[in-house]
């Protein structure tokens, strides 16, 4: 199992994004609440992001999503909800699954107008010139690098040498944990061997030792630790990291230029579906099962505890998170040595409430 430390922390993490809450949900115990135009919600300051956005004509939107990630149950159950609805936001969900590359190129080509994915996956991408906007920071958490449960291995120094387990080359897990071992003096590049595996595998190849480690995101990895067969060695909360998003509101460039006001209230609904999230995961977690993969509602409700639902970042504070990514992958060979980390971060976001 996970050390009682590591636990804590992320739990820790999770609780404190919920005192950090929009304030009008703190009242609101049960889902379903959206679809009540009276509720006395209207005026209230969602995370920083200004007073209660109703855009004055109803507006249609499609929202690049995969329906299927647990850490973006919120957003869907949202859908259901009303909750863009509450906004005269009129949103269509177009699914992409677990191909995040291609849910950027929709957004960039216009086949949606938005979208939701992993900045660690988007910002090569993005360095290339798509014309897409990040918007906002929905919440962090989303990935660990575990161990076997009976492995002497404790820290990332002694993953020198080591093997590994990835899904893929270029998934942000694999540029994260690239990241954190550089900055414990392994080169991610020439010290440790990455090897692809399906991420159903991954726990048995750890289990027959054909690697020291693995990384991915949940749900697989926290079955693994649940289950007891894996520990987490480290996540995306540590550190610095603690407080940054790992998830992130992309929008084409087109629509932040035209109507800025459409966009600020869809990051607002997106952002006040996680901040409900914190408050009543179970309701969540409940609802999402319609939608769900191969879960159960309890292990949906683990994993949101375990994600920081309650952190948003617009604004100034999403683009400093962004150039710390940038400034970071570029050490690890990801981002190009010539781009400049503060300017490349201020040309791909827009502050949308300004």
């Amino acid at each position: 199992m996970a050390s009682f430390e590591t636990l804590s922390r992320r739990r820790m993490l999770g609780l404190t994004g919920a005192a950090l809450a929009s304030p009008f949900l703190l009242s609101l115990p049960r889902l379903g609440w959206a679809e009540d135009e009276h509720a006395g919600h209207q005026g209230a300051e969602p995370g920083g992001t200004g007073e209660f956005i109703k855009l004055a004509q109803p507006r249609s939107l499609k929202l690049a999503i995969n329906l299927n990630a647990v850490c973006l149950a919120p957003i869907v159950i949202a859908h259901g909800e009303g909750f863009f609805k509450r906004h005269n936001l009129d949103v269509e969900f177009v699914n992409f699954g677990n191909s995040t590359e291609v849910l950027l190129e929709a957004i960039a080509t216009g086949k949606a107008d938005a979208g939701v994915g992993m900045a660690l996956r988007w910002l090569k991408a993005l360095e290339q010139g798509f014309d897409v906007k990040l918007t906002a920071g929905t919440h962090g958490g989303c990935l660990r690098l575990l161990s076997a449960a009976n492995s002497p291995l404790h820290s990332l120094e002694e993953l020198k040498g080591k093997t590994i387990g990835v899904t893929d080359m270029a998934s942000p897990d694999r540029n994260f944990f690239s990241i954190l071992l550089k900055k414990h003096g392994i080169d991610p590049q020439r010290d440790v061997d990455w090897r692809l595996y399906p991420a159903d595998l991954l726990g048995s190849a750890l289990d027959k030792g054909e690697v020291q480690a693995i990384s991915g995101s949940d749900p697989f990895m926290y079955r693994l630790i649940k289950s007891g067969q894996a520990r987490e060695l480290s996540s995306n909360l540590v550190d610095e990291y603690a407080n940054l998003s790992c998830c992130v509101v992309g929008v084409t460039g087109k629509l932040v230029r035209e109507d800025k006001q459409v966009v600020a209230a869809l990051n607002q609904a997106i952002l006040e579906a996680h901040d409900y999230a914190v408050q009543h995961p179970e309701a969540v977690a409940i609802g999402f099962q319609k939608f769900a993969l191969n879960t159960t509602a309890e292990e949906v409700q683990g994993i949101l505890h375990d994600h920081t639902h309650g952190h948003h970042a617009v604004g100034a504070v999403l683009t400093s998170e962004i150039q710390t990514y940038v400034q970071d992958l570029k050490t690890v060979e990801v981002i190009r040595q010539s781009t400049d980390a503060a300017a490349f971060a201020k040309e791909i976001t827009a502050d949308v409430f300004s």
